[in-house]
This record gives C-alpha cells, sequence and structure tokens, in this order.
C-alpha cells in the first residue's frame, strides 16, 4: 500500500515536474522513496522513529526548495511529506490511507480547473455563503445540544440546526441549477430534487429565492408545486414498507395527489419556460440564512404547540396524533397508522382517514411556510396548488370513507 501511494502521487508530480534547472526537485522516485521510508520506519522503530523519519524528509524538503530558482510555490513539498506520512498510515490503517492518497492526487491534478473556479467562477457573495455554511456545518452544528429541551420538552435544538442547514443547503442546490441551466429549467429540477429531501423546506428555500428576485416567480412557484410529487412518492416508499395493505388501500389517493401535483407543477413550469425574462444573474447570494433562521423559529414554534395540544388532551385517538405528526412530517405520520395496521390494531381502511388528515395538516404548514418566506405573490401561487393536491387525495379516499 506504501508503495502504491508513492506511485501515485509520485506520478502525478512528475508530469508536473518541469524540464532544466527550474524543475522539481521532486518526482515519482523521490515520492516512492519518501512513502517507503515512512511505513519503514513504522514498522522498524514505532513512532520515534517515524517521527524522526518525517523531520528528515521536511529537513530535506526544505533545503531543496531553498536551492530550487523556481516559482515560490510550496505545493510539492507538502505534498512530499503529506505521502512521508501517509506512508506510515498505510502500516496502521491501510484502507484509510490509500483513500487520503487518491484525495491527494485528484487535488494536485485539479490544478488548473481549481484555480480557475476560485478566481472567476465564484463571485465574493457566494465565496462568504460558502464560508456561512461550512461554519454553520463544522463549527455550530456539533456544539448544539441534541436532547429535548423547551416548554413540554418538543425542542431538540440539534434537529432544529439541521433543517437550517437543509434549507440553506436547498438554496444552494437552487442557486447552482440555476447558473447551470438558468432559473425557468434549474429551479424546478432543483425544487422536484430536493423535495425528497423535504419539501416544506424547499418550498421555504424557492420562496425565499421569490421574494428576492420576482422575475424567479413562476419558475420558484413551479419548483414549490413541483417538490409535492416527492412527498407523495416517499409516502408511497413509507407504506409499501410498512405495510402492504395499507398503500394498497391508498393507492388511488396517491395517484390522484401525485397527478395532480404533477399536473399543476408542469403547469407553472411551462409559464416558466415561456417567460422571456433571464435576469436571474449568475451572481449573488447562494441562500437566505434569515430564511432559514425564520424557517427554523416557525417550525420551533410548531412544535411547542403541537407538544401543548398533547399535554392538555392527551392521547385522544389515532386521528389526532396524526394530525399532530403532520404539522411537522406527515411521513411520520403515515408510518405511526400503517405500524398499527401492521401489528392488527387497526384495519387499513379505517387507516386512511388518519393517514389523510396528517397530510392535509402538514400541506396547512407548508401554506404558512410559503407566505412567511415567499410573501403574498408567491403564496398566492404556490397555495392553490398545495390544495388542489390535497383535495385530490381526498376525492380519491371519498368512496374508500364511504364503502368503509
Amino acid at each position: 500500500m506504501a508503495l502504491g501511494i508513492g506511485l501515485l502521487i509520485g506520478a502525478e508530480r512528475e508530469r508536473r515536474k518541469g524540464e532544466g534547472p527550474s524543475r522539481s526537485p521532486a518526482g515519482i522516485r523521490t515520492f516512492t522513496v519518501a512513502s517507503l521510508a515512512g511505513a519503514v520506519s513504522l514498522l522498524v522503530g514505532g513512532e520515534a522513529l517515524f517521527a524522526i523519519a518525517t523531520a528528515g524528509v521536511i529537513l530535506l524538503t526544505g533545503v531543496g526548495y531553498w536551492r530550487g530558482q523556481r516559482d515560490p510555490g510550496l505545493t510539492t513539498e507538502l505534498a512530499l511529506i503529506v505521502t512521508t506520512l501517509l506512508g506510515g498510515l498505510s502500516m496502521q490503517n491501510p484502507a484509510l490511507a490509500a483513500g487520503l492518497a487518491v484525495t491527494v492526487a485528484c487535488v494536485l491534478a485539479a490544478r488548473l480547473p481549481l484555480h480557475r473556479f476560485v478566481r472567476f467562477a465564484i463571485t465574493e457573495d457566494e465565496l462568504k455563503d460558502a464560508l456561512i455554511f461550512a461554519g454553520a456545518t463544522l463549527v455550530v452544528l456539533p456544539l448544539v445540544p441534541d436532547r429535548p429541551m423547551g416548554p413540554y420538552g418538543a425542542l431538540n435544538p440539534h434537529s432544529i440546526w439541521v433543517l437550517v442547514i437543509l434549507v440553506m443547503a436547498i438554496g444552494a442546490a437552487g442557486h447552482l441549477a440555476v447558473r447551470v441551466l438558468g432559473p425557468r429549467v434549474g429551479l424546478p429540477i432543483a425544487g422536484l430534487a430536493s423535495g425528497f429531501i423535504s419539501s416544506t423546506a424547499t418550498i421555504a428555500a424557492m420562496g425565499a429565492r421569490a421574494a428576492k428576485t420576482t422575475d424567479a416567480l413562476t419558475a420558484a412557484v413551479a419548483a414549490a408545486v413541483l417538490s409535492t410529487i416527492a412527498t407523495i412518492v416517499q409516502m408511497a416508499l413509507v407504506l409499501g414498507v410498512t405495510s402492504i395493505p395499507t398503500l394498497r388501500m391508498l393507492s388511488i389517493p396517491l395517484i390522484f395527489a401525485g397527478l395532480a401535483a404533477v399536473v399543476y407543477g408542469g403547469a407553472s413550469m411551462a409559464r416558466a419556460l415561456r417567460s422571456k425574462t433571464e435576469s436571474e444573474t449568475q451572481s449573488g447570494r447562494v441562500f437566505s440564512l434569515t430564511t432559514a433562521l425564520i424557517f427554523a423559529l416557525t417550525l420551533s414554534g410548531v412544535l411547542v404547540a403541537s407538544a401543548a395540544l398533547r399535554e392538555w388532551f392527551g392521547e385522544a385517538g389515532v386521528i389526532l396524533a396524526a394530525a399532530l405528526a403532520g404539522l411537522i412530517d406527515t411521513h411520520s405520520a403515515a408510518i405511526s397508522v400503517a405500524s398499527l395496521v401492521a401489528s392488527g390494531k387497526m384495519s387499513a381502511v379505517d387507516a386512511v382517514f388518519p393517514i389523510l388528515v396528517g397530510l392535509s395538516t402538514n400541506t396547512a404548514s407548508k401554506m404558512i411556510v410559503a407566505g412567511i418566506s415567499g410573501g403574498r405573490p408567491f403564496a398566492l401561487r404556490v397555495i392553490p396548488g398545495l390544495v388542489i393536491v390535497v383535495l385530490a387525495a381526498w376525492a380519491g379516499a371519498l368512496n374508500i370513507l364511504v364503502s368503509g
């Protein structure tokens, strides 16, 4: 493994070595020997000899850099030191060492694309948002408590902050799709894909984009409504895994709801494609941190309200529990009810009403998020689509409920 690591990274550096007096002091042979030196020193003398060998490589690398008459770059020198360390790591964790070696080689080989991307492809605002997202993910998230807190123990700060990160990530996905495909096509595709992560968070992110750029309103509406297709597909999947009889009983309502979402979202996307405005520039902020925080506050309020209702009225029935769960996640409500069917505590026919109630309350939550994130113009276009989807589900279930 150590030999392979040295050859891999060394082969890439050999191609960059150059010719003549200005060539780099390290090529494929040097990198291979450095990796083997790290492996052998750790094997023979343990950590002490490995530290001495690494220090020796650092010293020789510094001398080679000082004597070289080249541009002041340290990439090859640092890569040589890392190769020595990876050679030692290969004696303890070969798989990790191999993975890191491939990563290092890829980074070295992608020098020109990376330079072009950082210097010309991304803007200053995009770089700032990338740093904000990295801080929220790598710094804040590990520090947030992961336990129930607040009134009625209804709030889990860790879970809520994950949703904040999710909204920012969906906004970034939409931004990337817009840059690659343009707003008329990129936003609807991003909305449909992001809906499989969270339709509610997708609606929040698209509402923020519509509020920021009015010309993207139609495409953002299409993205928001198309995200509900993912909700229906996921509902079918979780029901199929939990209880096949429940899925069979709800197949017609789910088909009706999915078709309604496709038709309304498709009509919105068609209007976006016919639009001649393309003013969504290739720059601007990647996501709205304010929108993500407002979404988290709204979700926290819904969680506290749901816990309060449960505390005041107790477990009054499956319908009330499904309605409360649906305020946050319609899939959790569906799973809880389908589990009762799977355990024989409820018939598949009786499960139709509670599951659709959960879907309805979840739709109500989406309406609130649409109004808060995107304002009146966005909400007036998204809410009818959400209503049509849930009414289609109820229409499909009407004959089941009547016959049941």
